[in-house]
């Protein structure tokens, strides 16, 4: 079958058939922008899922035939460059003198068409400033649709489900003042801490089910995302960086380190490797850095930095043992929300360590936030206090948060006012620390 053919088959199939069940997501995706809106984010987040949430809101008032959607990872594509323009062909094969300005564009995965830059753009000036696309690859997503479209798009990052979203397809809800509903949530969040928040793995009650998935995960993404993708052919090498970056995470990191580890081991490879590794891993959404919170610009952006795993799930089926570490997990899922929520933050470490830095974008610090699972022992508590303590003298600011396991206070140290509130708790809000 030709390929014009092949493509006709895939909108046809699209218009005949009802969309998948899928659940609601809290992000907020305008649907009339007049941009390229581009939903990028690690592999099985849930990007596709997203885009048949705002398909459905459209079909609300807009026939099904005015969307086009393709899935480039759709086995039975197989475009070259040049060939995307095949795809308006069909669609007006299919619909003549259908007008195709109001129709709208759902591309998933666009990273696989080759010269998606040049189509969109001509698709965007020429045809429709409907489009929605989804990819798993931020240097493709980001630096080449910036410079290649040029203020005709706009991006969202789509992250593993939060713990709002993920009591939410339990079907559960959220009132902390019925024990047996708390209790549930509790329950729920011990499953949350270790299993992460993968939609695919709501669904699944085993265990061993959960953790076998969790690794084809991480299996596709090492050879498919990062080996395929860019080529690299140091496998020992890339595989030890990537154990020492999971069992790292919550950790500060030294490229200096793992390369002398790595040199003792006889595993040959250069420095510069090794941060291409870490550009790489970061690409493609699988971990992310924290900057240490400084006032020299040189100590925020060559500085060792922290390292956090973009699930705990996905982590524990690397890490066995980290699993044990609620303290680091909930640390975990606290960098996490406050991403989510669009936060700028860093860490703090001058003798003293503060888990996060909440700063505005003129770089006051508007927040500090410690995460400690149990203050029982008064040495960690006190541990605690001055790190808070300390970074608000350093900032200026007269307020902090610890987020414990279970724990609610309101203390005052030094003149300086902290709030201990749970983690379940500070899960809930609605997008305020």
């Amino acid at each position: 079958m030709e390929k014009k053919e092949i493509i006709k088959s895939l909108i046809r199939e699209f218009h005949h058939k009802p969309l998948p069940q899928h659940n609601q997501r809290e992000i907020d995706i305008p649907l009339r922008v007049e941009k390229i809106v581009t939903l990028v984010g690690v592999r099985r987040s849930g990007k596709t899922f997203l885009l048949y949430q705002l398909i459905d809101r459209l079909l609300r008032e807009m026939d099904k035939t005015d969307l086009i959607f393709i899935n480039f990872e759709d086995e039975r594509l197989d475009l070259t460059t040049g060939e995307a323009d095949l795809i308006l062909q069909a669609y007006r094969e299919l619909y003549p003198g259908r007008d195709m300005t109001s129709c709208y564009f759902f591309f998933d995965e666009i990273q696989n068409l080759p010269g998606w830059e040049g189509f969109l753009r001509r698709l965007y000036d020429t045809v429709s400033r409907h489009i929605f696309l989804t990819g798993s690859n931020a240097r493709v997503l980001s630096s080449e649709i910036s410079t290649s479209l040029r203020g005709r798009s706009i991006s969202y990052e789509v992250f593993p489900l939060s713990f709002k979203e993920y009591l939410n397809f339990r079907g559960m809800l959220i009132d902390f003042y019925i024990p047996e509903t708390k209790a549930a949530i509790y329950n729920a969040l011990e499953s949350y801490l270790e299993f992460g928040g993968f939609p695919e793995l709501v669904s699944i009650a085993d265990e061993d089910v959960k953790y076998r998935v969790l690794q084809e995960y991480f299996e596709v993404m090492l050879f498919r995302d990062l080996v395929e993708r860019y080529e690299i052919k140091n496998l020992i090498a890339l595989k030890f960086f990537l154990k020492r970056l999971f069992s790292s995470a919550t950790k500060q990191v030294s490229i200096n380190r793992i390369y002398n580890d790595l040199k003792s081991a006889g595993i040959k490879i250069g420095k510069n490797s090794l941060y291409d590794f870490l550009e790489q891993t970061e690409a493609i959404f699988l971990v992310q850095t924290l900057k240490k919170h400084s006032p020299k610009v040189s100590v925020q952006e060559f500085g060792e930095r922290k390292i956090f795993i973009i699930d705990n799930g996905l982590l524990n089926s690397v890490v066995f043992k980290f699993s044990d570490d609620r303290g680091k997990a909930m640390e975990q899922v606290v960098f996490w929300e406050l991403r989510r929520r669009g936060k700028q933050f860093l860490f703090s470490k001058n003798g003293y360590e503060c888990d996060f830095v909440v700063v505005s974008r003129s770089g006051d610090v508007t927040d500090i936030i410690q995460v400690c699972s149990d203050l029982s022992d008064p040495h960690t508590l006190s541990r605690e206090k001055k790190g808070i303590r300390m970074t608000c003298n350093r900032s200026g600011v007269f307020h902090g948060t610890i987020i414990t396991y279970d724990q609610h206070d309101k203390i005052e140290e030094g003149g300086i006012v902290i709030d201990l509130i749970s983690l379940p708790v500070f899960l809930s809000q609605d997008h305020s620390v």
